[in-house]
């Protein structure tokens, strides 16, 4: 049965308050933190990996040039250092993507968040976008979890579909709605036609506007099985948090 199909349990833990379980499953995993402004400074990288491992987070989420300040500081637990590729337009060569992956990697990121060529695949270039999500897909292959971000609010429905076959048919293990740049961000709809399309073996990471406990409940309950968001600690205290990331 899809995570998304289940029921919440909610339970207090010595690590941290409001913990949540999917059936087992703390939801904790279930959440990239995430801190992708372009302003972002190494105070607020100290405190998103702080956070992160108080509360068990499954990585944090941030742009390359923190990765190996972050695996340093995040080593010795057991929250993973995910980065974004070809971030956030996508536009970059497909060997600009293998080189940023194969760089991050080396520097300690065991998640990449790639963004698909966004152009290509309104051109109906299918052979190019596939090409260029399997150009990252190799260089991660046996070493980092891949994560296809399509950009749900620039594409019509015809296209979202067709984006998340081809990064199941790329070999990715993710199928991610958003950059969180783009003027829109996760929805319920498009949790569903992504879970859809891929299917039960495939993850789907909603990202982009998922602020609070009853949000991240809503996409779960949809079919996504990880969330992106800078938001973590509000949804699991279900509190209400103000950041569009």
């Amino acid at each position: 049965m899809c995570i998304g199909m289940l029921k919440l349990l909610v339970r207090t833990t010595p690590k941290s308050e409001g913990k949540i379980k999917y059936m087992g499953q703390n939801l904790a995993k279930m959440i990239d933190h995430t801190q992708l402004k372009p302003d972002t400074t190494k105070e607020k990288i100290n405190q998103i990996c702080e956070e992160a491992a108080e509360y068990d987070f499954a990585s944090v989420c941030v742009n390359p040039y923190w990765v190996d300040y972050c695996y340093e500081k995040l080593k010795d637990t057991d929250v993973k250092v995910c980065t974004v590729i070809g971030f956030p337009l996508g536009a970059s060569t497909k060997e600009t993507k293998a080189f940023e992956t194969r760089q991050a990697i080396e520097k300690g990121a065991e998640e990449v968040d790639m963004v698909i060529n966004i152009g290509e695949l309104k051109s109906g270039n299918a052979e190019a976008v596939q090409s260029d999500i399997e150009a990252v897909v190799r260089e991660a292959a046996g070493k980092a979890i891949v994560k296809v971000i399509i950009e749900t609010s620039l594409l019509t429905e015809e296209e979202k579909e067709k984006a998340s076959h081809l990064a199941k048919e790329a070999g990715a293990d993710y199928v991610k709605t958003s950059t969180g740049f783009s003027g829109g961000g996760a929805t319920v709809a498009d949790i569903s036609l992504m879970r859809k399309t891929v299917g039960p073996e495939m993850g789907v990471k909603a990202s982009g506007g998922v602020r609070d406990y009853e949000g991240a409940n809503e996409m779960i309950e949809a079919g996504a099985t990880r969330i992106g968001a800078s938001a973590g600690i509000s949804i699991l205290k279900g509190e209400q948090g103000t950041s569009d990331y």
